[in-house]
């Protein structure tokens, strides 16, 4: 059975500049949204996909550093939070919900994140490297803060100067 796919929501909408609510039980809702959230993420394709970039205010997030190889292996973290980091690691970034932009971020090099698996079982995990900052960039979203909030002013502003024109050329429908 083909899981439906959903919609990215892209940078300006709203739902992406608000932190999302925490889950409370895991459900057979959550467990649909998980398998939607996952298939969006593949077909993008993509490495990480908050649940608010989809459109649902809830702390979730799919994950997978080896999309489309035999090492393929989707996570799955419900409420993560970052209890601690060191380090410094910079990374060229891209966003599915910010268009046709990257730019170099600064994050932790090291970080240990806690939350629940897709089954609600208590995981912490130890990353680093392009994993850690997945980690940040997907627990950023749910916080309501996007990549492009780590870099410069000036370049954010050519950036948002730039996807206006984007826009603008952009069949309306």
């Amino acid at each position: 059975m083909m899981t439906e796919l959903m919609e990215i929501i892209t940078y300006p909408a709203p739902v992406l500049k608000a932190p999302a609510e925490s889950v409370k039980k895991v459900t057979n809702e959550l467990q649909t949204l998980i398998d939607r959230m996952a298939a969006t993420m593949y077909a993008a394709p993509g490495i990480g996909l908050a649940a608010n970039q989809v459109g649902v205010a809830k702390r979730v997030m799919t994950y997978d550093l080896c999309p489309g190889t035999e090492d393929q292996e989707l996570s799955v973290l419900i409420n993560p939070e970052i209890v601690s980091g060191a380090g410094e690691f910079v990374y060229e970034e891209a966003c599915l919900s910010v268009l046709d932009y990257s730019a170099d971020v600064t994050r932790m090099q090291r970080i240990c994140v806690r939350g629940l698996d897709r089954n609600g079982t208590p995981v912490e995990i130890e990353a680093e490297d392009l994993l850690a900052v997945c980690l940040q960039h997907e627990i950023d979203h749910l916080n309501g803060i996007l990549f492009i909030d780590h870099i410069s002013s000036l370049k954010r502003a050519l950036y948002k100067k730039r996807l206006r024109k984007i826009l603008k050329t952009q069949p309306s429908n």
